[in-house]
């Protein structure tokens, strides 16, 4: 009697050794998701595109287009479209 008393206590304490086991590899596990998940989204999809006038890469959701040209602000911008138009005349 005392024998079988004795295993049923270390079952029931490996029972739940086991199943708090299960539950910090489930929670790690997910904890683990989560971060390559805001790692993807910070990471981002982003295409880098040269700007026409200063030559700097910039990531193309920050980048301004015109006339199929890519430029890394409105000043380049506006001094690269000045620069095109006085070749032209």
């Amino acid at each position: 009697m005392n024998l079988l008393l004795i295993r049923l206590i270390i079952f029931a304490v490996l029972l739940v050794a086991g199943i708090k086991l299960y539950r910090m590899y489930r929670e790690w596990k997910l904890d683990r998701e989560e971060l390559l998940e805001s790692d993807d989204e910070a990471a981002g999809d982003d295409q880098m595109v040269r700007c026409t006038w200063c030559k700097v890469h910039v990531p193309e959701s920050e980048a301004l287009r015109d006339r199929g040209e890519w430029f890394c602000s409105s000043a380049h911008r506006d001094r690269y479209l000045q620069e095109q138009g006085g070749d032209e005349q």
